[in-house]
């Protein structure tokens, strides 16, 4: 097989939560236990650090592996979904995994792996972790695919563990309320281990100062250390005055990078105390230069600046959607388009009633059985004062949102990480 027939045999003989939603989803860790005894238990081989959250993980997890870069670590880098290539998932330095080893990993292990039937995350996650050993690296920051006890990450005892937030997403399989949530994310935290809480609050934060508690392991709240002096928005992202790190250049713009710093600088000055060595000039190149060196895309991302200003960004829950929402309203712009698409496990009602009513919609659907008929988002967009126009594909969305908008207009477009994948590829970008 070739790379894309092999991606295809993944595709197709793999359960993928990505495409087709929660049948795809294996609780326990029953097959990634057993394909790490098949693979000789690769993560035993490098340092580790555990990245969970609602919102946040994955422009966390780039940060720390772009600092850690910096500090001259060779860094492995693994998270999900995947936007344009399915390589970006597994990276090393910022630089994605082969197709050649892709194609021989399949090729020379479907045998033995099949038997064990694993979802698609699964065997994603031990092809990273084997392609890691492999390589010899000297560390890999895991991002937690779903929830946190039972995700097939937790396998690995890593020197740290980070829990951004939490928020109401993925109800179905961790909980219907954020202690419910906080309990499934706080299985990461293990014995001995530090763990680090970006954000909580009241029963949230109960939850995890017990579960910390009863493994033994140090428990930092970033938000306790007060390490955000101020923080100034500018044309190329942040400024950021920070305990420690004064004149920081955040090179993310959104609105929720201003918690996600204060977590990261709180997860480095952990690393720093077990024993890393991290210059404050990695921490300074790393924040400013964090999509370079680690190929993050989808975060409040401008795709294009003038003559009409065009943003993407993958925040597509009740709580990513309000720091999108409250960052539409400190933009300056003649009329608001947006381009929207969901899936259908999202709370979609809450989302739609969170948008500006004053703007023009392009309801469209990803490329995905998951996502949710164009037309039937346009009916509940109305239930909320949201018009607008629907498209089959993001591709007919954004060009009729361009060939509307005004030089001075802005086109924002969101609501799924599969809308924004769509939208990188039609504007070529990530290829």
């Amino acid at each position: 097989m070739n790379y894309e027939e092999t991606l295809e045999y993944l595709y197709s003989q793999l359960p993928v939560y990505q495409k087709i939603g929660g049948i795809a989803y294996k609780e326990g860790l029953d097959n990634s236990l057993a394909l790490d005894a098949y693979f000789s238990h690769p993560h035993t081989k490098y340092k580790t650090i555990h990245v969970a959250g609602t919102n946040g993980k994955g422009s966390t997890s780039h940060l720390i592996a772009a600092i850690l870069q910096e500090a001259g670590y060779k860094v492995g880098l693994y998270t999900s979904p995947h936007l344009i290539d399915f390589r970006e998932r597994i990276r090393i330095n910022g630089e994605k995994i082969s197709k050649d080893y892709v194609v021989n990993f399949v090729a020379n292990h479907k045998e033995s792996f099949e038997p064990i039937q694993p979802s698609f995350f699964e065997l994603t996650m031990m092809m990273a972790f084997q392609y890691f050993a492999e390589e010899k690296i000297d560390v890999a920051v895991v991002e937690v695919g779903l929830g946190g006890r039972l995700d097939s990450t937790n396998i690995i005892t890593p020197d740290l563990s980070i829990i951004t937030n939490i928020s109401l997403d993925h109800m179905q399989f961790l909980g219907n309320t954020a202690e419910k949530i906080a309990k499934e994310k706080a299985g990461i935290i293990k014995h001995s281990v530090p763990i680090v809480i970006g954000e909580a609050e009241g029963e949230v934060r109960k939850v995890f100062e017990e579960k910390a508690a009863e493994v033994g392991a140090p428990i930092i709240f970033a938000e306790d250390e007060s390490l955000m002096i101020s923080h100034l928005k500018t044309a190329s992202g942040w400024l950021f005055d920070m305990k420690y790190y004064m004149h920081l250049r955040g090179e993310l713009s959104g609105y929720a990078q201003i918690k996600n710093a204060v977590t990261v600088v709180a997860s480095i000055r952990e690393l720093m105390k077990i024993g890393y060595t991290i210059p404050s000039k990695a921490v300074y190149s790393g924040f400013a230069y964090v999509s370079e060196l680690t190929g993050l895309m989808g975060r409040w991302q401008v795709i294009q600046e003038l003559n009409p200003k065009i943003v993407c960004d993958t925040g597509h829950n009740v709580a990513g959607i309000k720091y999108i929402v409250e960052q539409l309203e400190n933009e300056r712009y003649k009329t608001l388009h947006i381009v929207l698409g969901m899936v259908d496990d999202k709370d979609i009602s809450t989302v739609l009633s969170l948008l500006p009513r004053k703007a023009v919609f392009y309801f469209t659907r990803a490329n995905i059985p998951r996502a949710m008929n164009e037309r039937q988002l346009q009916q509940m967009g109305q239930k909320y004062g949201l018009t607008g126009y629907s498209y089959a594909t993001v591709k007919e969305a954004i060009r009729a949102a361009k060939d509307w908008a005004r030089p001075n207009d802005f086109i924002f477009i969101g609501g799924s990480n599969f809308v924004i994948a769509d939208a990188l590829e039609y504007f070529k970008l990530g290829q």
